[in-house]
């Protein structure tokens, strides 16, 4: 489930959360509804080149990865793994969540 918020700046983000209401993935700030929109509708894992997953660790120690379109803009980030094969299997979860939207639950 896609979760879009509006903050106090105006701006828009998502989260995409599992059915038990975790969250895989945040989203960058977008500018308007209508943009947040045409990102989410275009959300779709089976065109393997339209996504980069960019692998990251952070000072800690920790996993994280980054998701940025094939023009290499940022869409969002994960949450951090305490270990790689749980950051590789965040990326699964999230492939598989994405081929499975269907709605959205908006603030």
């Amino acid at each position: 489930m896609i979760k879009i918020n509006k903050d106090d700046n105006n701006t828009y983000n998502f989260s995409l959360n599992t059915t038990s209401g975790n969250a895989l993935f945040y989203s960058v700030g977008f500018s308007s509804e209508e943009e947040i929109k045409n990102v989410v509708s275009g959300l779709n894992m089976t065109d393997k080149q339209q996504y980069i997953f960019e692998r990251k660790t952070d000072h800690d120690g920790n996993f994280l990865f980054n998701l940025k379109d094939k023009k290499g803009q940022l869409i969002g980030n994960s949450q951090l793994y305490g270990s790689e094969a749980g950051m590789e299997n965040g990326i699964k979860n999230l492939k598989k969540s994405i081929a499975t939207l269907n709605k959205f639950e908006e603030l």
